[in-house]
């Protein structure tokens, strides 16, 4: 949760009363305030009031939920939006997280996955908020300041655009990114993924510890990639 004095209020919006009872009761137990939408309109009247996180289904009976998140976006810029998604294709996935999600889930889904990325969507919202120059997750240490890559107690050597992109993760840690959002930050909006690629297996080969089955960097397929934040 986001602080001590009160809950974190989550808005659910999900058309399946029988989804929004499961969140309701598991988010409840967790200590969260939880509020209902079923369809565009209810969750926009909702927003109106101030929310800490919102659990965005795509497959609304009156909207499509992409447009939904736009909608949501253009009142709020900064609330965490984590979408629930039946689709098997990644093209929903990948235009919701172009529009500012901050994470996905695919149904079905486990709760305690659900709760992993709710904690780490607030995490990553505290850091936006206020940056500390050491980041650290698991054996990875990261200076800020005098740009030193730390891992297993060993200096990584880096070359500057492997610290940038690392850097780039650093600054989402816990947040899908896209193929597109890296590329366009890193190289520009023309540039080829298989850029992205081979810096990607380069800097897992500094970092992980095994590269063929990395702990820090994760692949989402289709996607992008995430820096995974280790509790």
């Amino acid at each position: 949760m986001t602080g001590a004095s009160s809950p974190s209020k989550i808005l659910v919006v999900d058309d399946e009363p029988a989804i929004r009872r499961f969140l309701r009761t598991s988010l409840v137990a967790e200590g969260y305030d939880v509020i209902e939408a079923e369809n565009e309109n209810d969750a926009l009247a909702e927003l109106r009031n101030r929310v800490d996180m919102v659990v965005l289904d795509l497959g609304l009976p009156d909207a499509d939920g992409v447009d939904v998140l736009r909608k949501i976006r253009a009142c709020d810029a900064t609330v965490p939006v984590i979408i629930l998604s039946s689709r098997a294709d990644e093209t929903g996935k990948v235009a919701a997280l172009d529009l500012g999600a901050d994470d996905y889930v695919t149904k079905p889904f486990g709760i305690d996955e659900l709760l992993a990325r709710i904690r780490a969507a607030f995490r990553h919202r505290l850091q936006e908020q206020g940056e500390k120059p050491l980041f650290r997750s698991g054996d990875l240490a990261v200076d800020l300041v005098r740009r030193i890559v730390t891992v297993r107690d060993e200096e990584a050597k880096l070359t500057p655009r492997e610290y940038d992109l690392l850097r780039l993760l650093i600054a989402h840690a816990g947040k899908v990114l896209t193929h597109r959002f890296i590329l366009s930050a890193l190289w520009g909006p023309e540039a080829d993924v298989q850029y992205l690629r081979i810096y990607i297996r380069s800097l897992r080969q500094k970092i992980e510890a095994v590269p063929e089955r990395p702990q820090h960097i994760l692949t989402e397929q289709g996607v992008g990639y995430r820096l995974r934040l280790v509790e």
